[in-house]
């Protein structure tokens, strides 16, 4: 059981790698400025969430959804590369997820450093 944790574990790190160098070469506007913040993969390998944020931070909710969008219309063609690159039987689904982690955290800190002003 441990083996196919690991197993998963590397085949993420591979597969955030690969995918950052695909998405440079893709050309679609609508992904450009993308950054994979971290990849979650099932230990059978057959399903991956994959975290994104522009590389700027938030735009605004209509250009995480056309980040989306555009990650999304691309997917099949990831995964025909992602299958080659990896050396996989068959590349995992892709799931793409704005992270939206990064802003909350910026958000807390604003808050404190608020209250920290007023006291």
């Amino acid at each position: 059981m441990s083996r196919d944790v690991k197993r998963s574990a590397r085949v993420s790190g591979r597969l955030r790698e690969e995918l950052s160098v695909l998405l440079r070469r893709l050309g679609d506007p609508r992904v450009s400025g993308a950054r994979i913040t971290r990849v979650e993969l099932t230990e059978d390998l057959s399903f991956a969430r994959i975290f994104i944020r522009h590389e700027l931070g938030a735009e605004g909710e209509s250009a995480q959804q056309r980040l989306g969008a555009g990650l999304e219309s691309a997917s099949r063609k990831l995964r025909g590369e992602l299958t080659r690159a990896l050396g996989l039987r068959a590349a995992p689904q892709l799931r793409f997820v704005y992270d939206s982690g990064i802003d909350a955290q910026n958000r807390v800190e604003e808050l404190l450093k608020e209250i920290a002003d007023e006291g």
